[in-house]
């Protein structure tokens, strides 16, 4: 990959040596063989080149396994898996020895291939401005939508164990994260909804009913066009995703999955043409009630994923801690299925200390799957042992004070 210059993105690195001949797991997924990390978070500048293989990262806590799995989900659009805010991951003090770090801009550069060939990105902030900035293959990228044209990342941490327990907006995200690898345009529509619905609820909150009557509707209109398709989208996946999980895979349970919510609902009943009608309708109506309470009562932002055990017939939140977990994994290897047979490209899984919350069985079929489906996966542990059932079929690394060292089997 070529240097990239230190006021836009990316390390300053030499170019790659050429990549290794693709593996089986680059068939029909993405797979990282190149990660420089600089200046970001406890690295100074540290980098690794898997093979295209499931990688395993082991070390003691705090070692900085779980900042190089946000690194690669940086690749992807969006604030990555600990939605970190433009200049969060710039590299601090070290905590040990309180020597400040040089302020730096954090950057991210790797090499992504897939189906369609290899692909180099860098991403970074921005020196002179609080804002992401995106190279592909030496070229800036006018937004960082661009990145889902080459690259789908899906992941689950120790937080999102509490998927089903906590708010439906954590819900909304991790249903949307599964439709950028189908559709990356669906995050700009998210993006470009979540705006109109702030200017709208604050020139209600400014100025409620004295309002001007057009600002009003044409931030209304945009919302109705960007929200139905939003909730359209949502609902072909979870339709889809349905369809997969109903079946157990292995220790895996079945899953029955659906969307609750105003909008979701006006979708089901009729057209889209229609559900326009009524959000048109609902919005203009509650102007006056949104004026008080601020945002909007209908719309793609009040949907919620609704997620039941298909044994059991029980809701997610319903069901013990495993098996909430275990329907969690369902529903993302199920994801990776359908984008490996309709896409061609199944997402890069990182799988943050997701050993230590499976039991043995679970634990062993789950690395079965990854390598029945020729998935890269990032795994985090603290222990090499908990990988027995990927030994001779990963890579791993060992991650000890923010350095990153191959640990083959001895």
């Amino acid at each position: 990959m070529p240097a990239l210059a230190h006021k836009t993105v990316g390390p300053d690195v030499s170019p790659p040596a050429p990549p290794q001949a693709p593996s089986d797991f680059g068939a029909k997924a993405y797979v990282v063989t190149r990660l420089r990390v600089t200046a970001f978070r406890n690295y100074a500048s540290a980098g690794l080149d898997p093979t295209g293989r499931p990688v395993v990262l082991t070390g003691p806590n705090g070692a900085g396994k779980t900042n190089l799995l946000e690194a690669v989900s940086l690749l992807a659009p969006g604030r990555g898996l600990r939605g970190a805010q433009v200049s969060e991951p710039d590299r601090r003090a070290d905590p040990a020895t309180k020597v400040d770090a040089p302020q730096a801009p954090w950057a991210v550069a790797a090499r992504v291939a897939g189906p369609t060939g290899a692909v180099d990105i860098g991403t970074g902030r921005d020196p002179e401005a609080e804002r992401r900035l995106v190279r592909i293959d030496g070229h800036p990228a006018k937004s960082q939508q661009a990145l889902g044209a080459h690259v789908s990342v899906v992941w689950l941490t120790p937080q999102m164990d509490r998927l089903w327990l906590d708010g439906a907006g954590a819900r909304r995200r991790f249903l949307d994260r599964l439709i950028f690898g189908f559709d990356p345009a669906h995050a700009g529509r998210v993006s470009a909804y979540e705006q109109a619905l702030r200017q709208r609820a604050r020139l209600l909150k400014e100025q409620g009913q004295s309002a001007d009557p057009a600002w009003l509707d044409g931030l209304e209109v945009q919302m109705i066009e960007r929200g139905v398709a939003i909730a359209a989208a949502r609902r072909e996946m979870a339709d889809r995703l349905d369809r997969a999980c109903r079946q157990a895979e292995g220790p895996f349970p079945g899953a029955r999955i659906g969307l609750s919510g105003d909008l979701d609902g006006w979708l089901a009943d009729g057209s889209a043409l229609a559900a326009e009608d009524r959000f048109a309708t609902a919005l203009k109506q509650g102007r006056a009630r949104d004026a008080e309470t601020g945002g909007a009562q209908v719309g793609p932002h009040r949907s919620d994923l609704a997620v039941r055990h298909a044994v059991k017939n029980l809701p997610a939140d319903q069901c013990s801690t495993g098996e909430q977990k275990a329907l969690l994994i369902a529903i993302v290897l199920a994801h990776a299925r359908l984008a490996a047979a309709e896409k061609g490209a199944a997402p890069i899984l990182l799988l943050d200390e997701v050993a230590a919350h499976l039991d043995q069985q679970r634990r062993e079929a789950l690395f079965g799957r990854l390598i029945d489906l020729g998935l890269q996966a990032w795994i985090t542990g603290t222990e090499r042992g908990a990988f027995g059932g990927l030994e001779g079929r990963a890579d791993f690394f060992r991650v000890e004070a923010a350095t990153i060292a191959p640990d083959p089997l001895i």
